[in-house]
């Protein structure tokens, strides 16, 4: 799934700093321009990795949808970086 994240992200001009996450959720660290959008990456990270994922594993999820429509977005400007991407990474990565 980084992958996927990672080329949408470079397709919105943005850069994928750090991936982690748990079995149910996922944690990205993106810098992007102040310019975008985040609506649209978020909608346009979930819809390219669901169908990339889709066309490669059977996904057997409760749902149809792989991703809830809802998402939590928070700023870091002006918290060191290394403690965000700290964060990150402590987080377990999704199977």
């Amino acid at each position: 799934m980084e992958p996927i994240m990672a080329d949408v992200c470079a397709d919105f001009g943005a850069t994928l700093r750090e991936f982690s996450g748990e079995d149910d959720h996922v944690h990205l660290l993106i810098k992007y321009p102040p310019t975008m959008q985040l609506s649209k990456l978020v909608n346009s990270l979930k819809g390219v990795s669901s169908r990339r994922l889709r066309q490669q594993y059977p996904l057997g999820t409760h749902r149809e949808q792989l991703w809830s429509p809802s998402y939590f977005a928070a700023s870091c400007g002006g918290a060191p970086l290394e403690i965000i991407k700290q964060y990150v990474q402590q987080q377990r990565r999704p199977d």
